[in-house]
């Protein structure tokens, strides 16, 4: 499940930055490019996870809201690329900071590291008894 959706990204930063930073195309197409989008998006979430890793079974369930604005702040960071502005590096540098302090115990984001636990896959889980023959009991013969 992602963190943050186009649709957070434009509700933060507003719908005419995310055409700018995401129309890549000559002539432009004055629309968000939704695969470049998408892909911050997801840059963001593998450097969040890589971070709560450490602590965490991924995924959350429940995710904690305050992820969302911090895969904003991110997948924002990489978007500019090149063009990075210095309150968009600082906003990126903050969310790792805190990344950073959840996982060292300082900072808590409303889930407990020992009772979070990875959505159930449904699998089938297997039992077997002691084998009735084995090589040591079938050596005596």
């Amino acid at each position: 499940m992602p963190y943050a959706t186009q649709q957070n990204m434009i509700d933060r930063f507003g719908q005419q930055e995310m055409i700018e930073l995401t129309d890549r195309a000559t002539p432009r197409t004055d629309a968000i490019v939704t695969a470049v989008l998408d892909r911050a998006l997801a840059d963001a979430d593998a450097e969040i996870n890589g971070h709560l890793s450490a602590k965490f079974t991924l995924p959350l369930s429940p995710v904690p809201t305050v992820l969302e604005r911090l895969a904003c702040d991110m997948a924002r960071f990489y978007l500019y690329d090149e063009r990075v502005t210095e309150a968009v590096k600082d906003r990126y540098n903050n969310a790792i900071k805190f990344l950073k302090g959840v996982v060292s115990g300082q900072i808590t984001i409303g889930v407990d590291a020992a009772s979070a636990s990875p959505a159930a896959s449904g699998g089938p889980e297997y039992v077997a008894a002691e084998p009735v023959f084995s090589r040591d009991a079938l050596s005596d013969y």
